[in-house]
């Protein structure tokens, strides 16, 4: 009979050390014993880690709760823009807010004040320094507006217009720097380039975007947007919303919030409106204008644009440089007082060069000048001329030209007993004025009679229609978003060092913390398996 071998037991010393850590004779596990806990080494390993999370998470919360919500507290600054333009210099001092990292502005009587003084820097091209000196007293007015503690951080810009634009570049520099002199030791915020001419274009575009700002279509739909047409002393310019293809030298584009707008915008040099007055006179004398009615008696031209009885006195006209007319005659104008006729001496002038045309649309001489649509505004020599005829915002231009053709066949010592307290000069052009409304507006842009899409204004509710407002509204925008561009910016950029100190702090915790958990040795813990009916050890993760 076979005999069955006996299996031999593996005996304990043949065990590893594996298995010795596992054995545990006669010791039965209870149900508090199933998951022991980790090492007290391992406990305080991971207590340290939280606290420098929680550390690092209340940096983040004072950085972002505290000291960017103080943000949206507002915080008072203040900014000046000196306009430089052809009849007189006038100081614009901004008092503003910033509220949310915004510029909250204030442009009607508490956050703006100005001031102006005569004459023009253009006055002042055979002696520039006292463009210069013309300056102090805007200044000392601006000075009494900015509280002296914010002196250094308020900029001043001086921005100068058609008067010196018409000027020979050699004037004009010599011009800037006499202002930049006295604008360096003015202690306020200022740089050798933020005096400047500026160009007719953008004087078009600031005018445009305070209109759209005062009448709140700025950063909305392009196509409920306001165009504005300014007739300013020696040039006027127009500005608006235009789809139709456009020149590049006359298509801008703006971008502000979420809309960006493709601009027309012009300035007609030497057709403002006391520009336009003394060239119409210079041609009438010169007789480069001859009218159907003009007289034939030798040595005499005719002047439609001047009431019956006024008495030319010629030796104090200032003729331009280029002109022959005061050399070629010596007699004076002989005055007519006829609308029509000044109407029709104007729109030549208006319609001057157009053959001279390479464009499809030529309103206003060679310029190229696209449909205009939409809304419009008529501002400066508009609003001036409209209100001397107390005609209302929303008058017809078939009003203006009621009122122009009365007043131009009045005699002129009539007239002066009826406006005896305005200056003769002035007086003496709105003949004119009115005349030269109606070619540039209807005659010569096609804006009819009775047209509703265009008021006169010269300001919205309490906000002054002047384009250096708008200067200042595009580069306040603009410096805000250079100092601060993202939330980082806004926090690193803070006035005070100790936030991107704390910033910094924070940011070695979190990389402390999380280099801790990867790197920190594997714990053991002890349990056991119901399944195999032992303990084992396994790491903790």
């Amino acid at each position: 009979m076979r005999r069955l071998t006996a299996r031999t037991p593996k005996l304990p010393h043949a065990m590893d050390s594996t298995t010795k850590l596992q054995f545990r004779p006669n010791t039965t596990p209870s149900r508090s014993t199933l998951f022991s806990r980790p090492s007290s080494k391992h406990s305080k390993s991971n207590f340290l880690i939280a606290i420098a999370i929680a550390a690092a998470l209340a940096v983040f919360f004072y950085l972002f709760v505290v000291v960017r919500g103080s943000r949206y507290v507002t915080k008072k600054k203040f900014g000046i823009v000196i306009d430089g333009g052809s009849t007189g210099t006038r100081i614009h001092v901004f008092e503003y807010g910033i509220e949310g990292g915004a510029p909250v502005f204030d442009l009607g009587k508490s956050g703006l004040a100005s001031m102006k003084v005569n004459p023009g820097l253009s006055s002042y091209a055979e002696d520039p320094e006292g463009a210069g000196r013309s300056l102090v007293e805007l200044l000392d007015f601006g000075k009494g507006r900015v509280p002296r503690v914010y002196w250094g951080g308020t900029e001043i810009r001086l921005m100068a217009t058609a008067g010196l634009r018409l000027l020979d570049l050699g004037v004009q520099e010599a011009i800037l720097e006499s202002c930049r002199r006295v604008l360096r030791s003015s202690g306020f915020k200022f740089q050798d380039d933020w005096a400047s001419v500026i160009t007719g274009s953008d004087e078009g575009i600031y005018a445009w975007v305070v209109a759209n700002y005062a009448l709140g279509t700025l950063g909305g739909d392009p196509q409920k947007t306001t165009g504005i047409i300014e007739l300013g002393g020696a040039s006027a310019q127009v500005t608006f919303v235009s789809s139709e293809p456009m020149p590049p030298e006359f298509s801008h584009t703006l971008s502000f919030g979420n809309f960006t707008y493709n601009l027309y915008s012009h300035s007609f040099l030497h057709f403002g409106q006391n520009a336009a007055f003394d060239s119409l006179r210079d041609s009438l004398v010169s007789r480069d204008i001859k009218l159907s009615t003009e007289s034939l008696q030798k040595g005499i031209s005719i002047d439609p644009c001047t009431p019956k009885g006024y008495s030319h006195n010629m030796k104090s006209w200032n003729f331009s440089p280029d002109s022959l007319a005061e050399k070629k005659y010596s007699s004076t104008l002989h005055p007519r007082g006829s609308f029509s006729e000044c109407r029709s001496a104007a729109l030549m002038l208006l319609q001057k060069g157009k053959e001279e045309c390479s464009y499809q649309h030529c309103y206003v001489g060679s310029t190229f000048i696209p449909k205009l649509h939409g809304r419009f505004l008529a501002t400066e020599n508009f609003f001036y001329t409209s209100k001397f005829f107390e005609l209302a915002p929303r008058a017809f231009l078939s009003d203006l030209m009621m009122a122009g053709q009365h007043f131009c066949q009045e005699d002129w010592s009539e007239l002066k007993r009826k406006y005896h307290p305005l200056e003769e000069e002035d007086l003496l052009r709105y003949c004119f004025s009115s005349a030269y409304i109606v070619a540039l507006l209807h005659d010569s842009l096609g804006i009819a009679l009775d047209d509703e899409r265009i008021a006169v204004a010269n300001q919205v509710r309490d906000i002054p229609l002047d384009w250096a407002l708008g200067a200042f509204i595009l580069q306040s925008t603009a410096n805000l978003d250079v100092e601060h561009p993202d939330w980082i910016s806004t926090i690193v950029g803070d006035d005070s060092p100790t936030h991107l100190s704390l910033f910094v702090i924070s940011l070695l915790l979190l990389l402390t913390a999380w280099t801790a958990s990867k790197c920190r040795k594997p714990q053991l813990k002890t349990i056991y398996d119901l399944e195999k009916g032992r303990y084992i050890v396994t790491r903790v993760r």
